[in-house]
């Protein structure tokens, strides 16, 4: 009796795993993998026939990038406000399963003085933005379920994609990116805002003139307390979420590992040149058992919660084709200060940006790598002076920074690299460059978290890398942002100040917001449908004189 007792429990255990297992989105049942000396080996699929990688992907200049916005909650707002100020940008459509949420970001547009947008709302607005015609970049900001569905909608559609992290939750997620953006030859950009933090940016033109040596080790992290801000996540009333928990407390019950990694990934991969001649090739993970996120759900819910998968820390090791080392942590449960760690350990150098903000490098090795030192005898065993630090990052500013930081810490955003995030994609468009981040950064930054989880789920084994650029990750050396040259910056800021003043002043000719108002206003169906007509005569005109403006500014040229 006592042993068909011990069998029931542990049939009952294996049925709760096998039940949480099946909820956990950052696992995808299409993932093939197998055992090979007790590695776990993930298998690369064939590149489908006629597709071609889309490595240093360059597109024809669109000189105006017109958006549409997918997700205006916590992030996306502050991404339209961002486009309201950059020249050469316009907002097409706003989209929120909310519709009050989608007509809030109008606001911006009004106080820029550009034309109001059109609005989309509910389950399936996404789709009818994405079916445009008049959208060359869809910008995807919903939680973390419609990532993927809005950016898969939009590639499908012959649109550029730039997509808020996690953009792809699994495997399957990321593999059905990295296919689309290559059959359908766009791009898919993950919106890694970290990339573009001031000493991120500095440290990265530091590595690329040699001052670390090579660097062979780095450390990245998202370390950031919750508690302020779970009651903030959207609940989704469709279902999906019965017990209410908010979008993000509810993926973390229910998905095991690094499952937002991408904040302190993205800024290392590219200091190690991850498929640009070198990739990640194996991982180990390990976490804590759940005691802060079990408890959160309890609270909510006012029931025993005994299927919290994740753990409240996290630690991923990965080791690259070059033998060079990344540790990751995760966690957003314990009471701990905000630290992404980013560091970097060279061969002759190290750069650490959490807790103490500092370099350390001797005189000798700064002055091989062009930089003269004040200090004749700086030692590599300390942090160098703050004097030292400064002229440092004074001759290793980043190019993007001089551009843009300025107008970014105005602007704001995160410190204004969220600005600094969305110039340099409008830039990129506007010159034909490739992006700074392709959808291969995309699917090896994302899929951090499927194979996390499968270490932690078989004992901490550890897991190979698919190669999402199937063989071609060695193709281009070393990772680098791409410019245009002074005298077409030039041309393309001309071009695009000239044209948003065109937007503006058809948008005040024609009287569009006191229209919009109108159509806002109307107290019955009859008034509604005679301020629309008024108003869509009027927003036809103003399209009419924006264009007219643009054959005239390319006449010129």
């Amino acid at each position: 009796m006592k042993m068909v007792k011990c069998f029931a429990f542990a049939f009952a255990a294996l049925l709760t795993l096998g039940s949480s297992l099946a909820q956990a989105q950052s696992l995808s049942p299409s993932t093939k993998w197998h055992w090979n000396k007790g590695t776990i080996e993930i298998e690369t699929p064939a590149r489908p026939a006629g597709q071609k990688d889309v490595i240093g992907l360059k597109l024809p200049k669109i000189k105006k990038v017109r958006i549409g916005l997918v997700g205006l909650g916590m992030r996306g707002p502050g991404a339209v406000e961002n486009f309201c100020v950059i020249p050469g940008v316009e907002v097409v459509a706003l989209c929120d399963y909310v519709p009050e949420r989608a007509e809030a970001c109008q606001q911006y547009l009004r106080k820029a003085g550009l034309a109001p947008a059109a609005i989309y709302s509910g389950e399936n607005g996404y789709k009818e933005l994405c079916a445009r015609p008049d959208i060359d970049l869809v910008y995807v900001a919903t939680d973390w379920e419609h990532h993927f569905p809005v950016a898969e909608e939009a590639l499908k559609h012959g649109k550029n994609v730039a997509d808020e992290v996690p953009s792809a939750m699994n495997l399957e997620e990321c593999w059905k990116l990295v296919n689309l953006s290559e059959k359908m030859q766009k791009n898919c950009m993950i919106l890694e805002n970290c990339c573009y933090d001031w000493f991120e940016m500095r440290t990265l033109n530091m590595a690329q003139h040699g001052v670390f040596g090579e660097i062979i080790r780095a450390q990245g992290a998202y370390i950031h307390n919750l508690d302020d801000f779970w009651d903030y996540y959207w609940k989704n009333p469709n279902g999906s979420d019965p017990e209410q928990l908010g979008w993000r407390l509810k993926y973390n019950r229910e998905n095991r590992g690094d499952v937002y990694a991408t904040h302190g990934l993205g800024p290392v991969a590219q200091a190690l040149d991850i498929h640009r001649g070198d990739r990640m090739k194996t991982l180990v993970a390990m976490d804590t058992k759940s005691v802060h996120g079990k408890e959160l759900v309890e609270k909510k819910t006012g029931k025993p919660c005994n299927d919290f998968r994740n753990g409240d820390h996290t630690t991923t090791l990965i080791r690259t084709e070059n033998a060079k080392v990344i540790e990751l942590q995760h966690d957003v449960m314990n009471p701990q200060p905000y630290n992404r760690l980013y560091q970097l350990t060279g061969t002759k150098g190290f750069a650490n940006k959490y807790p103490v903000e500092g370099y350390a490098v001797d005189s000798k090795q700064l002055a091989s790598a062009g930089h003269q030192p004040k200090v004749d005898n700086l030692s590599s065993h300390s942090f160098m002076p703050e004097s030292e630090k400064q002229a440092l990052e004074k001759q290793y500013e980043s190019p993007i920074l001089a551009k843009f930081g300025e107008l970014a810490k105005k602007v704001g955003g995160h410190g204004g690299m969220d600005f600094i995030m969305c110039a340099r994609l409008i830039y990129c468009l506007q010159h034909g460059l490739p992006l700074d981040m392709d959808v291969y950064d995309l699917a090896e930054w994302c899929c951090i978290a499927e194979l996390g989880a499968l270490s932690m789920d078989n004992n901490f084994a550890s897991v190979t890398f698919p190669d999402f650029t199937r063989g071609e990750w060695n193709k281009v050396k070393g990772y680098k942002h791409a410019y245009a040259t002074a005298e077409e910056e030039a041309a393309v800021e001309a071009y695009s100040a000239k044209v948003t003043e065109a937007q503006k002043e058809a948008a005040a000719k024609y009287n569009l917001w006191k229209l919009y108002d109108d159509v806002k206003a109307a107290k019955d169906a009859t008034a509604k449908a005679k301020a629309q007509k008024a108003y869509n005569a009027a927003a036809a005109k103003a399209k009419a004189q924006v264009a007219k403006a643009e054959k005239a500014l390319n006449k010129k040229k």
